[in-house]
This record gives structure tokens, sequence and C-alpha cells, in this order.
């Protein structure tokens, strides 16, 4: 199977991170991987985004022009991404920042509330990983124990208080998550 992800937001969201950790987690699983961030003046309050391609077999082409995901953790993500999902796929939206409606009715629409349920666990920081529990949990893109390999080796050093946070929100889903 082969996932097409964008996941777009504010610069400072954590989306490139986000969509690093699913990379690094499919290269755990042995999975092809693409991961391509988007930098440049979106790092400073912008639209930022990266995407990822996870498959079983080679993948001919890193760009995507129809996502099998679409994360959009701004109002102006929603606006630019949300037509480039493929019917019958997944829009994920951070109803914390959105508050209207997609157009779409041929995709299954997944309404995260990262910024409260980041919130309930102690740290804003961590609505990148409320998202993140969203997307591994509707997609099986790759596996919650290849995740947290990921985050264990990413949360070193003066980070590494954050890793039970992390882990929690990535948890946030369970009860959650609609």
């Amino acid at each position: 199977m082969t996932h097409k992800i964008i996941i777009s937001g504010f610069g400072g969201q954590g989306v490139i991170l986000l969509g690093q950790i699913i990379a690094h987690a499919s290269m755990l699983e042995n999975k092809e991987v693409i991961w391509m961030p988007s930098y440049g003046p979106e790092m400073r309050g912008g639209t930022a985004h990266c995407t990822v391609i996870v498959s079983d077999k080679k993948i001919a082409s890193p760009v995507i022009t129809e996502a099998t995901a679409v994360v959009a953790m701004n109002r102006p993500s929603l606006a630019k991404f949300q037509e480039r999902v493929a019917p019958g796929g997944n829009l994920f939206i951070n109803t914390s920042l959105i508050k209207e409606n997609s157009n779409r009715n041929d995709v299954q629409i997944h309404n995260v509330d990262c910024n409260e349920l980041a919130s309930a666990v102690g740290s804003d920081k961590t609505m990148n990983m409320v998202m993140l529990g969203a997307i591994i949990k509707v997609t099986n893109v790759v596996s919650q124990s290849s995740v947290e390999k990921v985050m264990e080796n990413i949360f070193t050093g003066d980070k590494a208080k954050m890793l039970p946070l992390n882990k929690k929100a990535m948890g946030m889903w369970e009860n959650n998550f609609v």
C-alpha cells in the first residue's frame, strides 16, 4: 500500500517534525519513504508544509498530485490543500483553529481538537503529537511502537523531559478523537 500525505500548518506548529517522525518510523519498518519539507518564508508565520510518501514498493516520483491524506493544522492550510485529497481519502482538520467545515463530501473528515487536547496533556507544544496519534490510528501508515522508538531518539538531552508528554499527547485520540 502507498500512503501519500500532505501535512500543513503555520511555521512553528511542528508540521515538519510530524512528517519527519512518520518518515523515520517508516524506515524502521523497512518501507520505502520520501519526505520533502517546504522551507522558506513559510517558517516566519506563513503556511509551512511537508509531504511524506510511504510504500511497500519503490516510489516512482516524490511529487504528490493526489494525496491519500491531508493534514490541515490551520485555515490557510485547509484552503490550500483540501482539494488535493483523492476521493475516499482522509482529511484531518485541527478544529482548534479551523471553525468552518470542509467543502468535501467525498472524503473521510477527521476533526481533531489538537490545541485543547494538547493543553489537557499539560503542554500546548504537543499539539502536533495529538494529530500524529490520529493519523497513525486512522491510516495505519506506521505503528505506534515505531513512532515511539523514533521519539525516544529525538527527545534526548534537555528535550528528554518532553518525551512522556509527547507520548501521552499522541494517545489523546483514544478518548477524544472524532
